[in-house]
């Protein structure tokens, strides 16, 4: 079984007992969090069930592992013959997530 959710702008397909990193979401280590923004869910039959555009009474459950810090990039802007330039680093706060389950009716 598996499911498509959509969190933080971007969509992920899931699994039972996979980790994933996701954008900064509301939480402590060990805290429980349920994704309720489900686009897809696959059952064990190979049977896909389709949300216009969520699907009702679905949701992922998965526990806060740790929130991280990305690696850094760097900004860089320029402007020929004006001697304009400028850097910017800029690093990504992250929440590091087991999906436990999947519940669908």
């Amino acid at each position: 079984m598996y499911a498509v959710i959509e969190t933080g702008g971007r969509q992920y397909r899931v699994e039972p007992g996979q980790v994933l990193l996701v954008e900064k979401l509301a939480g402590e280590p060990g805290d429980e969090l349920a994704f309720d923004n489900l686009l897809m869910v696959v059952k064990d039959e190979g049977i896909p069930e389709v949300g216009v555009p969520y699907i009702r009474g679905a949701k992922a459950v998965g526990t806060v592992l740790s929130q991280e810090r990305g690696k850094k990039i760097l900004v860089f802007k320029y402007k020929p013959k004006s001697n304009y330039r400028r850097r910017q680093g800029h690093r990504q706060s992250l929440t590091r997530v087991r999906i436990d389950r999947i519940e669908s009716e």
